[in-house]
């Protein structure tokens, strides 16, 4: 039998110290690994347009410049403004969007509701097949009259099957037990939902949460679709840099037909300036919900 120290816990042997340390030593190797494009990203957009064409992307800039910066933040009131139409696109999309989504889910698990399988087959079937691009914004524009406004933002990829089929797996997995101690106390489905079916998916509620959160964040489709320009105080984030960034290749092609050098033109650190803009916020919610989003995926990808 093993000993024991004072403690009353068992030495840790020589193999388990280098099976930690090799771990370790391979994690800290992948995160570095992973952590180098976004690295260079952030080197890139402190890079001048000339360094870039020159000699490439480097891990530290050849030569320092906040040009790519400058060029985004001339006028700061529209990136403001962009950035607040996607926060408020963002957070009203994703509590919409987890409130539908998870009531559907609690329907669609519920053992009360006789055409679940049939529904559920109906959700899936949509998800494989589609109408096609051109009925879509048929459908979108002249029956819903989403054309030029801020629901034309929200309401087309308010539901996600995928997502919604992520959390029936989290609502069938509940103990069947607790809905009926819950309906013998008098409670109701709405009730039941609530105060039983939410508290015990937070897990998957955030994980869903993060990824509808995502995909408003980085959204540009629907506003090149559905804005028009006269409506530029509508535009999202991303879709308000990509056109600064399309603005400026087409300024750096007319200075080349035109004899300029393209150098002043900062088109590449941009490109590069953008991402970090786009994306900074966002990564920073990550950490917050890294532990529900770990075991989100899992126990779905288990139950699924």
């Amino acid at each position: 039998m093993a000993s024991k120290t004072k403690t009353g816990k068992k030495p840790v042997g020589r193999d388990r110290v280098a099976f930690d340390v090799l771990s370790v030593a391979v994690l800290t190797v992948l995160s570095l690994f992973c952590l180098l494009p976004f690295w260079l990203v952030i080197s890139g957009s402190f890079s001048d347009q000339a360094s870039i064409l020159t000699h490439g992307y480097r891990l530290i800039p050849e030569t320092f410049s906040l040009e790519a910066y400058q060029t985004l933040f001339k006028i700061p009131g529209d990136l403001l403004r962009a950035y607040g139409v996607t926060i408020f696109v963002t957070v009203t999309g994703t509590f919409l969007g987890l409130l539908f989504t998870s009531m559907a889910a609690y329907v669609l698990a519920s053992s009360t509701f006789r055409y679940r399988y049939q529904m559920s087959f109906f959700f899936y079937f949509t998800s494989i097949f589609g109408g096609g691009l051109v009925p879509w914004y048929i459908f979108n524009t002249k029956y819903l009259h989403f054309h030029n406004s801020i629901i034309a933002l929200i309401l087309p990829i308010l539901i996600n099957v995928t997502y919604l089929l992520i959390l029936k797996s989290y609502m069938a997995g509940i103990p069947e037990a607790l809905y009926e101690s819950a309906r013998l106390d008098g409670a109701g489905d709405f009730t039941i939902y609530l105060r039983v079916a939410m508290p015990l998916c937070k897990a998957g509620l955030a994980t869903v949460g993060l990824f509808i959160a995502l995909n408003y964040w980085n959204d540009w489709y629907d506003a090149m679709l559905f804005l028009d320009e006269g409506r530029s105080d509508l535009y999202p984030l991303q879709y308000y840099l990509n056109n600064i960034l399309t603005k400026a290749q087409a300024i750096a092609q007319a200075a080349a037909r035109s004899g300029l050098p393209m150098s002043e033109v900062p088109s590449e650190p941009m490109k590069l300036a953008m991402t970090v803009v786009a994306t900074g916020p966002i990564i920073l919610l990550y950490p917050f919900l890294q532990k529900y989003f770990v075991k989100g995926v899992t126990i779905g990808a288990v139950k699924g």
